[in-house]
């Protein structure tokens, strides 16, 4: 909550906790005062939302109202992600309903021109929705017993920067002869929206005659249609390409179903799916503050074999819960396998400087959740799909094979060691490079006080003049016959403070080595070894011989 700030002697603002009611600024209907800030906090039972009207707004104008102004906002905390709009002018707000049983209203006034102000009207409604203006349009709380207002609340006009709709009486039944329209957007600065439906089910019917779902790209039913559903399968996700989506319940006189319900958001992209090798994204509206009540969701799925390797470059997020310490509000979960129903491979909250995280599998799904208070910065982050290959060294020889599939859209010579005359060669169903330590740019060096050998390989994905190659430092320590892969150039290296060791996301789950492969990687010990026992055997003879003579 916040202090309620106004001059001496000037009442304004409080909290309104009656079902309904009504409210206005200063002086109204005269010149409301000058410097002067009010804060009005609307409380109605849990369960219900709050359904706010202005009967008169007259404010001092411009074009980004930064003198004398009135903000809504869905919830008591006045941060960015709850503001539903700010408003000055002789244009009236429409009709708001709040996501939950709180709302607040914010009025200011500069030193400087004065007008008569605003009057408003507020009662307590059925959850978040609101009776659509166009089924009753002269009698909204002039007439607040009539039958239209105490039918089945639903449509309204949305214009924050995401929420949720239901159909009537959602998850029971929805009622017959229904007609609902949702007006979406609008507010200034307002991007595409997207909708998602995360429920939906109703009578069905060839071509949705009967009961159904119509959508279209604008304020109105003369915008593009993007699409009229019915039945149990969930509409696909929509992105308008304006300011503004309208979203259409209707339903005839008999056979009805669970409804639907449905989630909006006019910050960017918030369901995403990615498939490239590498990528990045970030939090809606990042590095600005994310919306409130948001649940995102970004799958990362790459070809069989390889694993996901997920970098934070940035994270602010609401803090844990100082009751249990826990990531209780906003969250970054991500889990295993592409699934709510993977395993948990972290959750996140607050701001925090994170390690990598890298999967098991070659599916990673990242999900985003925030509540209704407290927005922050976000997140930034960038991907990148770990190559399955297996690394090996003897003590004069490296050998790497890679799966041909995870690489199908590689020619061999795009994949070298070193230096590009030594390129893989196709050997069966994988990508090779068998080479000595003394050719393809190999080196020896002192690490940590042990001799090792280290080279790069290098994956050219680049196509046209994009330049994009991937580049890993292969490192064998002779003595011990033990072979390291890291990643040194991935996804924007210089945005990573370090390379990260790839060493447990290589191991490459591919059929087992033949019982040549095996003999083929060790020929060079077994050399090594017959010479010894070679060189042992002359000289046994040439003693013998010595002492015989």
């Amino acid at each position: 909550s916040h202090p309620l700030l106004y001059p001496p002697g000037i009442k304004c603002g409080g909290v309104l906790s009656a079902p309904s009611g009504n409210f206005s600024s200063p002086n109204f209907p005269g010149l409301y005062p000058y410097e002067t800030e009010c804060t009005w906090l609307i409380v109605v039972a849990e369960g219900s939302s709050v359904l706010l009207s202005f009967n008169h707004f007259e404010l001092e104008y411009h074009d980004t109202c930064a003198y004398d102004y009135l903000q809504v906002y869905n919830g008591a905390a006045r941060d960015r992600g709850n503001l539903l709009g700010t408003f000055c002018g002789h244009s009236p707000p429409p009709p708001f309903s709040s996501a939950w049983h709180v709302m607040a209203v914010v009025f200011r006034s500069d030193r400087h021109v004065a007008k008569h102000g605003f009057a408003a009207a507020y009662r307590k409604g059925s959850r978040e929705v609101w009776w659509s203006l166009s089924i009753c349009p002269s009698v909204r709380f002039h007439c607040p017993h009539h039958p239209c207002l105490l039918a089945d609340a639903c449509g309204g006009q949305l214009t924050g920067l995401s929420g949720e709709i239901t159909s009537p009486r959602y998850p029971e039944s929805y009622p017959n002869d229904a007609e609902c329209r949702w007006s979406i957007g609008g507010a200034s600065g307002g991007g595409p929206l997207t909708l998602v439906f995360a429920d939906f089910q109703m009578e069905g019917g060839q071509g949705c005659g009967f009961d159904y779902v119509a959508l279209f790209d604008g304020p109105t039913v003369t915008a593009p249609g993007l699409g009229r559903y019915c039945g149990s399968a969930r509409p696909p996700r929509t992105v308008s390409s304006t300011p503004h989506l309208l979203v259409i319940f209707k339903s005839d006189f008999n056979i009805g179903g669970r409804g639907f319900k449905a989630h909006f958001y006019s910050a960017g992209e918030c369901q995403e799916v990615f498939t490239t090798i590498k990528g990045n994204f970030s939090s809606p509206q990042y590095p600005n503050f994310y919306p409130n009540n948001l649940k995102c969701q970004w799958s990362i799925q790459l070809p069989l074999g390889y694993r996901v390797k997920v970098f934070f470059l940035d994270m602010e997020l609401e803090g844990r819960s100082s009751l249990t310490g826990g990531c209780d509000y906003d969250h970054l979960s991500a889990f295993d396998g592409g699934t709510e129903n993977g395993s948990l491979l972290g959750r996140w909250c607050g701001r925090e400087s994170l390690a990598p995280i890298t999967s098991r599998s070659n599916r990673l799904l990242l999900v985003l959740h925030t509540d209704r208070n407290t927005a922050k910065r976000g997140f930034s982050i960038s991907y990148v799909g770990v190559v399955p290959m297996n690394v090996s060294c003897t003590r004069t020889d490296f050998h790497i094979q890679i799966p041909v599939q995870s690489l199908a859209q590689l020619e061999r010579n795009r994949i070298y060691l070193g230096i590009p005359s030594c390129a893989a060669q196709v050997v069966g169903r994988n990508f090779k490079i068998h080479t000595r330590f003394d050719t393809c740019g190999t080196e020896s060096q002192r690490r940590n006080n042990t001799s090792v050998i280290v080279s790069t390989l290098y994956i050219d994905f680049s196509v046209g003049d994009q330049e994009d190659i991937h580049q890993y430092e292969v490192q064998c320590e002779p003595k011990r016959k033990e072979a390291t892969v890291t990643l040194i150039a991935g996804p924007d290296p210089s945005r990573l403070s370090q390379a990260e060791n790839l060493v447990d996301a290589q191991k490459w789950e591919g059929e087992a080595m033949d019982a040549r492969e095996v003999k083929s990687q060790d020929t060079s010990d077994i050399v090594f070894i017959s010479i010894c026992i070679l060189a042992g055997l002359l000289m046994v003879i040439a003693v013998v011989g010595l002492v015989l003579l």
